[in-house]
């Protein structure tokens, strides 16, 4: 059997985007603090680990303020390409949809992740022309403190019912579900981002569920 891969596919918390104390903090966990650098050093030899995350991306929402680049749907298929032959897509989106900008209940975010599952199982990027395997990341949730706390205010009560919904949606199309608010806490600094430690604990968490989807 040849490298196996996983395509990390995500937001600010997949980039690595450091808790902010301002709106102007533009910092970068390292490439080994990052979670998805935990998963590669984890899984070890015989993987290869892709880091997509774009910050501010959302699900499936055209930013009106960041941009349309950030819908997640519109990028997905020519990323998919981009690195095919790929084993695995884990993806952990839908922080950004809780933006008060968006109002969207829990219950359509989780279609949005659905929307991008279905994407990755019809898109032939697999070996062999396959398709690829999922795994289904729900974030934890946010928290409402500092300088984001207006940006996504009404999000921590929204965000915290993600998971009841998202799970379903994952058994339903035979992805692999992880819940990363059983794992992880966001950062009382934003409510949003991870500290190095819990960048750490999550990469360990997904390389567990990645070996239990790999067989």
């Amino acid at each position: 059997m040849g490298e196996r891969v996983v395509l990390c596919y995500g937001d600010s918390n997949t980039h690595g985007t450091a808790p902010m104390a301002t709106l102007e903090d533009l910092g970068r966990l390292g490439p080994a603090e990052r979670w998805p650098g935990v998963l590669a050093a984890e899984l070890g030899a015989g993987w290869r680990v892709i880091e997509e995350g774009l910050p501010g991306r959302t699900t499936v929402h055209p930013d009106p303020v960041s941009g349309a680049h950030k819908s997640g749907i519109a990028v997905l298929p020519a990323i998919l390409e981009s690195h095919r032959p790929i084993d695995l897509v884990a993806i952990m989106l839908g922080t950004n949809d809780f933006k008060a900008r968006f109002q969207v209940p829990p219950v359509e975010i989780a279609d949005s992740i659905e929307r991008l599952v279905l994407t990755v199982r019809t898109s032939f990027c697999g070996p062999g022309a396959g398709a690829p395997d999922v795994l289904a990341i729900c974030p934890p949730p946010v928290l409402e403190a500092g300088c984001l706390a207006e940006i996504f205010e009404g999000g921590a009560a929204r965000s915290a019912r993600l998971a009841g919904f998202l799970a379903p949606v994952a058994a339903r199309r035979g992805a692999g579900f992880l819940d990363a608010g059983e794992v992880i806490a966001s950062s009382p600094l934003d409510g949003v981002h991870f500290d190095a430690a819990e960048h750490g604990r999550l990469g360990r968490a997904v390389a567990g569920a990645v070996r239990l989807r790999a067989g």
